[in-house]
């Protein structure tokens, strides 16, 4: 695949982005296009490596190792080198239902166990893969397809994340009639209210759920199970059901201080930022503004940078982000040997947007919040913080312990919280009467996707827990076949 010297005559060149002051200046998308030519070159970089780990899809030391969908990588990175843009798509799309979305949001474990990677950058996976889509758009080879004959069969879809939409995408395709439900007053799941603009533009997502609407598939808004619409309805109305709601219960921290005005969860600041966006563009004042304020992040991961690069667009003063790890190591260590995730420090684009405006990297590590503290008025002024050194005790096993004398005080009007998710939302769940875990996300075991409810079935982050929207996108793509059984006795998806 590719040209056979390719990995070695070749460099990867570092994603096309534009500049962070510039960028910074907006909310459209931070990335920009390589040219043609840069992505054949990229493209050749991918060797003939007779075992392809890029699409191995498993999970190693509990971190993802791989393309969990098994795209066909080698094939299109090879038809892309050579020109062959149209037959890229082709391959490409037999196994992504959304390349668009997982082309600028997905982490691209594929790149991690990339065999390149062994001893030099991967291949550009994740840039080929966005430019091979949008190519597709840009030249109208992306077409409705109409389902030729329908077997009369009805499936309703509780959520329409990126589990909800693929699964009524090969569901729709198998020719049965799908009825997606949403209760937010846009489709799109997270991927609308949960990733920024300037990571995922949002007329990306209407543009795929316009082209699935003419496909057939029926699109309801604003409807909650147990408020709008009944299960019991549901049940009588359709064939079967399938619950993607996602894994959205927010994790709290639990300190004091934490009622202060001025704490919020980062999926609320996030959502809210978001939706005044796109409503009014801002003119509504219906978000929570870090304009002119110190914020604070707590919180390591992508969720809490996304805060970050939010604050920095809305001008706030000062931005921090909390991490309780330390700094990852600039190459991998005897600990974390190819083909795991590498574990590695990056500089993603919040943080070069941080750096860029204030000349610092935001982030601080090894650190743990003590206490919140407010004013008189109740609005939060302060946070105390203290230093952490990571341990291992006799068994082997890590854990934290405060370092005496690094006591330190920030000044902060915003703190979001961004440590996690401890499960679906329960709600649906219970008007469904469905089984869950300690996890709190719904029993249904991978594979079958049946829940202890006849014609009740479960994927996505609400069958896993919070995860990747890749691996939503297998579990949309799985649910729809083992729907497809129940349904028909056998199945015609692949």
């Amino acid at each position: 695949m590719g040209k056979a010297t390719g990995f070695i005559e070749i460099r990867r060149e570092k994603a096309a982005e534009r500049e962070p002051l510039e960028r910074l200046k907006d909310w459209h998308e931070y990335s920009a296009p390589f040219t043609e030519e840069t992505l054949m070159r990229q493209g050749a970089r991918c060797m003939d490596c007779a075992t392809p780990f890029c699409h191995i899809g498993t999970e190693i030391n509990g971190y993802t190792s791989g393309c969990p969908i098994h795209n066909l990588i080698p094939e299109w990175n090879d038809l892309v080198y050579q020109g062959r843009w149209k037959e890229a798509l082709e391959r490409l799309v037999k196994t992504n239902n959304f390349p668009e979305f997982t082309g600028r949001v997905c982490p691209a474990p594929c790149e991690g166990s990339c065999n390149v990677a062994i001893s030099d950058p991967a291949v550009a996976i994740k840039n080929i893969e966005k430019a091979i889509i949008d190519k597709g758009f840009e030249n109208g080879w992306i077409t409705p397809r109409i389902p030729v004959r329908r077997t009369g069969k009805k499936i309703a879809i509780i959520g329409s994340g990126p589990a909800g939409l693929a699964s009524a995408d090969q569901l729709n395709q198998a020719g049965h009639s799908v009825t997606v439900f949403e209760r937010s007053d846009r489709l799109g799941g997270l991927l609308t209210y949960g990733i920024p603009n300037m990571k995922l533009d949002k007329g990306i997502v209407e543009r795929r759920i316009s082209l699935l609407s003419e496909e057939g598939i029926t699109f309801v808004t604003n409807t909650e199970v147990g408020k709008d619409v009944t299960a019991d309805e549901l049940r009588q109305q359709f064939d079967a059901v399938i619950l993607c709601v996602g894994a959205q219960k927010q994790r709290d921290l639990k300190i004091d201080g934490r009622k202060a005005n001025g704490v919020h969860f980062a999926m609320d600041y996030l959502t809210t930022s978001t939706k005044s966006y796109l409503d009014s563009n801002f003119k509504d004042n219906q978000f929570i503004n870090a304009e002119g304020k110190d914020v604070i992040v707590i919180g390591g991961g992508d969720t809490g940078a996304d805060c970050v690069a939010t604050a920095l667009r809305q001008n706030c003063k000062s931005v921090v982000q909390f991490g309780k790890h330390p700094k990852l190591p600039m190459a991998r260590t005897s600990q974390n040997m190819w083909p795991e995730a590498p574990h590695v420090f990056t500089m993603e684009y919040a943080y070069e947007e941080a750096n860029a405006k204030f000349g610092h990297d935001p982030r601080e590590y090894s650190i743990q919040t003590k206490k919140l503290v407010s004013d008189e008025k109740g609005n939060l002024k302060e946070l105390h913080t203290i230093q952490m050194e990571k341990m291992k005790d006799e068994n082997g096993n890590y854990y934290f312990k405060e370092i005496p004398g690094t006591e330190k005080v920030w000044p902060a009007q915003l703190v979001f919280i961004a440590i996690g998710f401890e499960g679906a939302e329960q709600s649906v769940l219970k008007h469904f009467n469905v089984d869950t875990t300690a996890r709190n996300v719904v029993a249904a075991k991978y594979g079958d996707f049946k829940t202890n409810v006849e014609g009740v079935f479960a994927a996505g982050d609400a069958r896993r827990g919070q995860s990747l929207i890749v691996w939503a996108i297998n579990e949309g793509r799985e649910v729809a076949r083992e729907v497809d059984k129940y349904l028909m006795g056998s199945t015609v998806l692949a």
